[in-house]
């Protein structure tokens, strides 16, 4: 992915691998966590792109993006969603 997505991008797609690899098989994440992984002084800023991440990890097939518990295009849910691998 590095070649098609920024630095910042990368190290948002990586933080989400590692941090779902620390849960439980059934666990999720919220963007944030990932952005707060990769920049604690400015995570909030890093929050859309955390999301973005999440979408293209999404595409790939590594994750599901899920909102009130239903799989959702990380892109278009307003409000929190929240990260974990397929089901």
């Amino acid at each position: 992915h590095a070649g098609r997505v920024g630095d910042v991008a990368a190290r948002l797609e990586r933080a989400i691998g590692e941090l779902l690899a620390r849960r439980r098989p059934e666990a999720s994440i919220c963007p944030s966590e990932a952005a707060r992984a990769v920049d604690p002084a400015r995570w909030r800023d890093l929050v859309p792109e955390a999301r973005s991440a999440a979408g293209r990890l999404a595409d790939a097939g590594a994750v599901e993006v899920t909102q009130d518990g239903a799989v959702v295009d990380a892109r278009s849910p307003r409000g929190p969603v929240r990260i974990r691998r397929p089901r």
